[in-house]
C-alpha cells in the first residue's frame, strides 16, 4: 500500500510563540505526516522578547532560541525576513512580498502583535522609538549615545523593562503612566505606590496620572508635553503604551475578527476558516486577546493536538497571574486581585519602610472559614509558590488568613505547605504539582531528598524560586510518615555541616582532597566545595584563593566581589558602622566616575559600585586601598556590617556612644567566615533608630550598658532578634559575642541564617545557657578562637593587588587579557565561526585544576575547563538561564549519573549544572549549550569546531 501524500503546513510569524509551535509540532510528530514551512517576518530567528533588556549585556545570539539558524528536523524549512501580504483561503494559498505564491494544507498564524503608539502631535519625530524587537534596541543604544534624558510612555510591564534598558544605558529616566499608578492592570493603588518608591530610590523619576499630549521639537525630540504639568526636557523618547494584534492578513482575508481587535479563534483555536488557525497575540479567543507568552505557548500545543488528528486539548482561557522582578523589586499578582467578588475581602499587610506590600483577597465560607480568591505581593513576592495554587482550589484557609503573609516573628505560622491541593502548581517553569513532588519520595519513588526531587522532575530547576517550597513539601512528608529527613551536606559528604566542622579540626585537615579522600566520595560539588572552603578559612584564617582552595569558592567568593546578572561585578569597600570621612567619600566618587560605575547607598549604611568589569577589579581596588579603605567582605558568607545610630555623640536621646561600639565591633569580627552572612547593629537608646533587632546580633543601649539580641535578620523571611542578655558592661558584651558567633560558626548548617539555626538548636534559652552561663564548658574555647581570628585577620584585598599570582585570575580572556569582557560586540559573528583547524588558547598549566577560564576563539567566549584527571572540555560560555558569559567562572564538580560520575560545572549565576562532555543542562535536559571540540597538544589547549548540542 502506498502512503499518503504528504500535507503541507505553513507557519506565518517566528516569534516566541511560532517557535513553540514548530518545537511541540516536531517532539510530538507531526513532521511524520506534514512538511513545515516557517515564515518569519524578521531577520532573525526566534529569540527570548521576555528577556529583551539584557540584549545590552549578553547580544543577540544569548536571547536566540535557534542560534544556528535552522531545525534539525529536516521537513522544517525555516524563510527569515519573508513577508506575507496576502491569504486566499479558497486556494488555499498565501502570497508573499515579492510575487511568489505558497500552497498550503493547513495554515497556522502566529503573526503576534506591534507597539501601539498614541496619535500624539511629534510621535513621527527622530529619536522617538518603541520597544519590542532587537532593531528597537539597536536603534535605541545608536541615539542614546548622544542622548542625556529619555522617558518612556507608559508604566506596564514593558514600559518598566524599557525604562530599565534607557537606566542601563546611562540616560536619566523618566516613566511618565496615564494610569494613576504604575502596573495598572495587574496592582492596586498601595501597591503601586510601593513600587514607585523603588524605582524612584533607583534615580527613575515616575510620573502617574500624566497624560502625554505632544512630542516637543522640530526635527529631533527636545522635549514631552504633559497635560497640566510642566513639560519634561528630554532627548529621546520611547513608547511603550501597550500592544495591538497584528491582525490585518485576517482582516484582509475575510477571517472573523473580534470586536476589540484580534483574529476570532475557538477553543481549538481555529479560525472562522476551517484551514487556518491563529495562535498568541494575533488571536482572540472568545475575543480576548492574551498578551502574555504563556497563553500563547498554550495555545500552540492545543493546535498541535487538533493536527495530529486526537485528544481533547482546548483553550480554555489562561491564568494572568504574575510574577517578575522589575527594576531589582519582585512584583507578584494573582487571581482576583482588585476584589471583584462582591463578598470579597481584603488582609493588607505594608511596611513602608521595608517597602513590602502585600494584600490577600479572600471570601468568607459557609462553614466560616476563608477560601482565597486572589492577591499581591510587592517587594517580597517569596509566598507566591504556595499562595497562588490555593486560588481556585476549593481549599479552606486558615483561620487567620493573615498568617500567611506576615513575616516571620510576627504572628506567621511558618510553612504553608500543608495547605496545598495535590494538584497545585509548584514550579510554574517546569510545571510540576505537589502530588508529583509527593510521588517522587513517596514509597515507590526515585527520591530521598529535595536536591533528587529537583533533578527528577526539574521542579526548581529554571528560575529557583519554588525551591523552598520544594524543600518543605519533601521535609513535611517526611515528617508525616515517620521518615528522616537525609541531613547529609550533598551526595558527597554523608554528614552534616557541623560533622564536617569537627572532622576538619579533629584531624587537622588544610586541603580539600585530603578532606574528601578521607571521609567522601568523587570529586565534590557546588554544594560541598564552598561549605569546606568556609570551614578552611575559619580554622586557617588563610586567604581565600591560597593555591587549590581557589577552586572551592563560590559565585562572589571566587573573586572578591558580588557577581551581577550581567557577568559584571560590584565593589563594597568597609565604611565600619557607617562611618566615613569626607576624603574617602571623593576617593569613592572619583573610583566611581573613572571606571563608570552606577553607585547606590545601601541598607548596611555602605555605598557599593555597581557594573565594574571583572578585568578592573585589581584597579578599583588599588585605589581604594591606596586611600585608606579594605574590603567589606559584601561578598562573602562573613560579617557584612555593624549598622549604627549617631548615638550619644550626637543625638540628644541617646545613652551610650553607639558608633564607636559599632566600629569596634565591625572592626573586631570583619572577615569571620560564617555559615551565612552576618549582620550586626548598634542604637544608642531605645528608640532603635539602628534596627538592630533585625540583624543577627543587635545592641540596645540602655542607662545601665547593652541588653544584647540575638537571631535576628531582614530578607525574605524577616524575623525579630531576642534578648540573649542585659544591661551588659562593654566586656560583658564583647565576651557573650564572641562565644556566641564562634558557637554559631561551629554548629550551624550550611547556609543557615542565625534565626533558623537558633530556633533549631533549642531556642534562645539553649544558646543562653551554652553562651552566658557556660553549661557546656566551652567558653574558654570559643573565645580563644575568636582571639585567633582577631589576631590574623588581613584585607583580602590588600594581599590580593601585592601578590601576582592571584591577580593573574582576573583577566577578561587568557587569551587576549587585554579585550573587555564580556564581548558583545562579538557574538553576533559567532554563529558563521566554524573553526576546523583549531586555535591554541592558553598552556595546559594555566587553567587550574578542577576550574575554567574564559578565551576569545573566531570572536566567541569559550569557556575551557580542567577536571582534577587533565581532561580539558570546551563549552559556550553564555548562561542560557541567565543570558551572561560567566559559565567558566562556576564551580567544576562531579555527580553520580548511572554508576558513573558527570563531570559538570555550575553556574554562578543561578546554580544549573551543566554537564561537561555534552552541554546538556543536568537540572533541565531540555536545555543545552554548544560544546567544542578542544585537544591538547605538546601542552597547549586547542579549541576546534563548534558543536550544536541537541537537548532531549
Amino acid at each position: 500500500m502506498s502512503s499518503p501524500l504528504r500535507k503541507q503546513l505553513v507557519v506565518v510569524g517566528h516569534g516566541m510563540v511560532g517557535h513553540r509551535f514548530v518545537q511541540a509540532a516536531v517532539e510530538r510528530g507531526l513532521t511524520e505526516t506534514h512538511d513545515i514551512t516557517v515564515l518569519g517576518a524578521e531577520p532573525r530567528p526566534a529569540y527570548d522578547r521576555v528577556a529583551l533588556t539584557s540584549y545590552f549585556e549578553v547580544g543577540a545570539e544569548a536571547l536566540s532560541f535557534l542560534p544556528c539558524g535552522t531545525y534539525d528536523d529536516p521537513r522544517v524549512t525555516l524563510r527569515l525576513a519573508t513577508e506575507v501580504v496576502a491569504i486566499s483561503p479558497r486556494q488555499r494559498v498565501i502570497t508573499l512580498a515579492g510575487g511568489e505564491d505558497l500552497h498550503y494544507d493547513e495554515l497556522v498564524l502566529a503573526t503576534g502583535a506591534f507597539p501601539f503608539v498614541p496619535p500624539v502631535p511629534g510621535k513621527d519625530l527622530e529619536n522617538v522609538f518603541v520597544y519590542r524587537t532587537i532593531e528597537d534596541l539597536e536603534a535605541i543604544r545608536a541615539a542614546s549615545r548622544k542622548a542625556k534624558v529619555g522617558a518612556v510612555i507608559g508604566g506596564g510591564l514593558l514600559g518598566l523593562e524599557a525604562a530599565n534598558a534607557l537606566h542601563q544605558l546611562g540616560l536619566e529616566t523618566h516613566v511618565v503612566e496615564l494610569a494613576p499608578r504604575l502596573m495598572a492592570v495587574q496592582i492596586d493603588d498601595a501597591a503601586g505606590s510601593t513600587l514607585s518608591r523603588h524605582i524612584e530610590t533607583l534615580g527613575l523619576t515616575v510620573h502617574t496620572g500624566a497624560m502625554t499630549e505632544a512630542v516637543l521639537g522640530r526635527r529631533k525630540v527636545t522635549g514631552l508635553a504633559l497635560k497640566d504639568r510642566n513639560p519634561l526636557d528630554v532627548d529621546l523618547v520611547v513608547f511603550s503604551a501597550g500592544i495591538r494584534p497584528r491582525d490585518a492578513l485576517g482582516r484582509a482575508a475575510d477571517l472573523a475578527i473580534a470586536e476589540r481587535g484580534g483574529i476570532l479563534v475557538d477553543e481549538r483555536c481555529r479560525t472562522s476558516d476551517e484551514h487556518i488557525w491563529a495562535i498568541g497575540e494575533c488571536a482572540a479567543p472568545g475575543g480576548r486577546m492574551y498578551g502574555l507568552v504563556a497563553p500563547g505557548y498554550t495555545m500552540a500545543e492545543v493546535v498541535v493536538d487538533a493536527l495530529l488528528g486526537g485528544g481533547a486539548g482546548a483553550f480554555t482561557g489562561a491564568d494572568l497571574s504574575t510574577k517578575l522582578k522589575l527594576l531589582g523589586v519582585d512584583v507578584a499578582s494573582f487571581g482576583d486581585a482588585f476584589a471583584a467578588d462582591e463578598d470579597a475581602l481584603e488582609v493588607v499587610y505594608a511596611d513602608a519602610v521595608a517597602g513590602i506590600y502585600k494584600k490577600l483577597v479572600v471570601k468568607e465560607l459557609a462553614s466560616g472559614g476563608y477560601e482565597l480568591l486572589g492577591g499581591i505581593l510587592v517587594g517580597d513576592a517569596s509566598a507566591y509558590g504556595v499562595l497562588r495554587p490555593l486560588v481556585g482550589s476549593g481549599m479552606e484557609l486558615p483561620d487567620n488568613p493573615e498568617e500567611l503573609i506576615l513575616p516571620a516573628g510576627r504572628g506567621a505560622t511558618g510553612s504553608t505547605s500543608a495547605l496545598l491541593p495535590d494538584d497545585a502548581q509548584v514550579c510554574s517553569c517546569n510545571d510540576v504539582t505537589k502530588a508529583e513532588i509527593v510521588a517522587a519520595v513517596s514509597e515507590g519513588g526515585d527520591c530521598d531528598s529535595a536536591a533528587c526531587v529537583t533533578a527528577c522532575t526539574r521542579a526548581g530547576s529554571t528560575c529557583g524560586s519554588c525551591k523552598n517550597v520544594v524543600k518543605k513539601i519533601v521535609e513535611d512528608h517526611f515528617a508525616a510518615t515517620g521518615r528522616t529527613v537525609d541531613r547529609s551536606l550533598c551526595e558527597h559528604f554523608a554528614m552534616t555541616r557541623q560533622e564536617l566542622f569537627e572532622v576538619v579540626a579533629v584531624h587537622g585537615y588544610q586541603r580539600f582532597d585530603d578532606i574528601v579522600a578521607g571521609h567522601g566520595r568523587g570529586r565534590g560539588c557546588d554544594l560541598c566545595k564552598p561549605a569546606v572552603a568556609s570551614i578552611l578559612a575559619s580554622l586557617l584564617h588563610h586567604h581565600v584563593l591560597d593555591g587549590a582552595n581557589a577552586t572551592l569558592q563560590d559565585t562572589n567568593d571566587a573573586y572578591l566581589a558580588n557577581l551581577q546578572k550581567n557577568g559584571t561585578y560590584s565593589v563594597v569597600p568597609r565604611l565600619p558602622g557607617g562611618e566615613v570621612t569626607p576624603d574617602k567619600l571623593i576617593v569613592i566618587g572619583e573610583v566611581a566616575r573613572d571606571f563608570g560605575l552606577y553607585t547606590k547607598v545601601t541598607g548596611g549604611q555602605r555605598i557599593d559600585l555597581l557594573g565594574a568589569r571583572l578585568e578592573d577589579l585589581p584597579a578599583i581596588w588599588r585605589r581604594l586601598v591606596d586611600a585608606g579603605m579594605e574590603s567589606g567582605h559584601a561578598y562573602g558568607k562573613s560579617l557584612r556590617t555593624v549598622k549604627s545610630c549617631v548615638g550619644s555623640a550626637w543625638c540628644r536621646y541617646g545613652v551610650q556612644d553607639s558608633v564607636g561600639l559599632a566600629v569596634e565591633l565591625e572592626l573586631r569580627y570583619r572577615g569571620l567566615r560564617s555559615p551565612h552572612k552576618l549582620k550586626g547593629g548598634v542604637s544608642g537608646c531605645a528608640r532603635e533608630c539602628a534596627e538592630a533587632r533585625g540583624k543577627d546580633f543587635g545592641i540596645i543601649a540602655t542607662e545601665k550598658g547593652w541588653n544584647l539580641y540575638v537571631g535576628g535578620n531582614g530578607g525574605a523571611v524577616p524575623a525579630h532578634a531576642q534578648l540573649l542578655a542585659g544591661d551588659l558592661s562593654h566586656d560583658e558584651l564583647v565576651r557573650y559575642l564572641d562565644r556566641f558567633l564562634m558557637y554559631y560558626v561551629r554548629t550551624a548548617d550550611r547556609l543557615q541564617r542565625t534565626s533558623t539555626w537558633l530556633a533549631e538548636i533549642g531556642g534562645v534559652a539553649r544558646v543562653r545557657a551554652v553562651v552566658v552561663d557556660d553549661a557546656l564548658g566551652l567558653g574558654d574555647e570559643l573565645e580563644a578562637a575568636m582571639a585567633q581570628h582577631v589576631d590574623s585577620y588581613f584585607d583580602e584585598w590588600r594581599a590580593t593587588i601585592e601578590d601576582p599570582e592571584k591577580l593573574a585570575r582576573f583577566v577578561s580572556f587568557v587569551n587576549a587579557p587585554g579585550a573587555p569582557e564580556p564581548a558583545v560586540a562579538f557574538q553576533e559573528e559567532a554563529r558563521a565561526t566554524t573553526l576546523t583547524l583549531g586555535t591554541a588558547v592558553c598552556r595546559l598549566d594555566q587553567v587550574q585544576r578542577e576550574s575554567g577560564v574564559v578565551a576569545l576563539v573566531g570572536g566567541a567566549d569559550v569557556a575551557v575547563f580542567r577536571t582534577y584527571d587533565d581532561e580539558v572540555f570546551a563549552l559556550a560560555n553564555v548562561d542560557p538561564f541567565g543570558q551572561a558569559s560567566v559559565l567558566s567562572r562556576g564551580i567544576v564538580g562531579t555527580t553520580a549519573r548511572d554508576e558513573a560520575d558527570v563531570p559538570f560545572v555550575a553556574s554562578p549565576l543561578l546554580k544549573q549544572r551543566f554537564d561537561l562532555r555534552t552541554g546538556v543542562c543536568l537540572d533541565d535536559p531540555e536545555v543545552a549549550v554548544a560544546t567544542y571540540d578542544v585537544r591538547v597538544v605538546d601542552g597547549v589547549v586547542v579549541v576546534g569546531a563548534r558543536r550544536e548540542t541537541i537537548a532531549s
